[in-house]
């Protein structure tokens, strides 16, 4: 079956949809939106798609089943609503916006016009993060204690200046944590359930923008463990993501998006620790080369389409990592 997909943005995301829309078998690039009219042409230049500057035009485009959105953060929802109304499938960029707000109208929006609705978090489909989910879902570290998670990477002065929507209240509604931190709150989330108590400082300790470059947080989740959480793009040169776990029976490490260490008492047959790469982009730099976890979040987006299922994250689970951001801030405010 083939699948015609509408692109919503022209920026460096939209190029890495692109590219991960066409390396699935059976589908292309239908149309692509954005208000800049020559990164708009570029992207149908490599990937096809006919050019659009009016959001309602774009948006009557057939044959096109569903529309991925990379527009600034602060649009999703209204991006999102409006492709919903013309009864296309949404699977919009992480955050699924800046506000819970904004966020459960596009969730009503999708139910009412009967469309699936995706967040792209990535991580949930990379093979050693899955893994880690079954150790932890299986009881293999026990009684989970203690969770370190640290997004300390380093963005230019540049990424914001460049920029029109970046660290901006209006469209960012923030910095490191809505932006960057965002992947691994849903990871903590996803892993370890609710969060029943905030604690934060945040600060814009370097860059000149409206948002945090570095945040710490602390969380107790519901189901016992306490986490600490730092999230910044201001510590140079940038560091690997990391996500340390502790539970009763020892310690998982994972980094780079794959399981480095593994520190148990008693060790099952088949748990390993992953191979180490060094090679993190995110770490300095905003450019998404390896689209194969995009890729993967749309072959899933598909199937939740053809098979009438729910994706791997939809609406309300995108709505629980913007929930806690907004607690994270509500908190450093007190």
């Amino acid at each position: 079956m083939a699948i015609q997909i509408g692109i919503m943005g022209g920026g460096n995301i939209s190029q890495t949809h692109a590219r991960a829309a066409c390396a699935i078998p059976g589908v292309s690039i239908a149309a692509v939106y954005g208000t800049n009219a020559s990164k708009v042409g570029r992207l149908c230049q490599a990937y096809g798609g006919t050019p659009y500057h009016d959001l309602d035009t774009f948006l009557k485009h057939r044959p096109m089943e569903f529309v991925a959105i990379g527009s600034p953060s602060g649009l999703h929802a209204a991006h999102g609503i409006a492709a919903a109304h013309r009864g296309l499938h949404v699977l919009t960029e992480k955050p699924i916006d800046i506000s819970t707000q904004r966020a459960e109208e596009l969730i009503q929006a999708a139910q009412q016009a009967g469309v699936k609705l995706g967040v792209i978090f990535q991580d949930r489909c990379k093979s050693e993060i899955q893994r880690l989910k079954q150790w932890v879902d299986g009881g293999i570290l026990g009684k989970i204690l203690l969770v370190d998670a640290r997004v300390k990477w380093y963005r230019p002065p540049q990424y914001y200046g460049d920029s029109k929507w970046r660290g901006t209240l209006k469209l960012d509604g923030g910095g490191a944590l809505i932006n960057q931190a965002v992947h691994t709150i849903d990871l903590l989330l996803w892993l370890f359930g609710d969060v029943v108590r905030v604690q934060a400082r945040i600060a814009t300790a370097l860059h000149a923008i409206e948002g945090e470059d570095t945040a710490v947080a602390l969380l107790e989740f519901a189901t016992g463990p306490l986490g600490v959480l730092q999230a910044a793009t201001s510590a140079f040169p940038g560091f690997p993501r990391r996500l340390e776990i502790t539970g009763v029976e020892g310690t998982v490490t994972l980094e780079h998006d794959r399981i480095v260490a593994v520190n148990l008492k008693n060790v099952p047959a088949g748990v390993v620790a992953g191979v180490r790469s060094d090679d993190n982009e995110s770490t300095a730099s905003p450019v998404v080369s390896d689209f194969r976890g995009h890729q993967a979040i749309f072959e899933d987006f598909i199937r939740a389409i053809q098979e009438n299922k729910q994706p791997i994250c939809n609406g309300p689970e995108g709505l629980r990592s913007i929930a806690l951001i907004e607690r994270i801030y509500r908190a450093a405010k007190l």
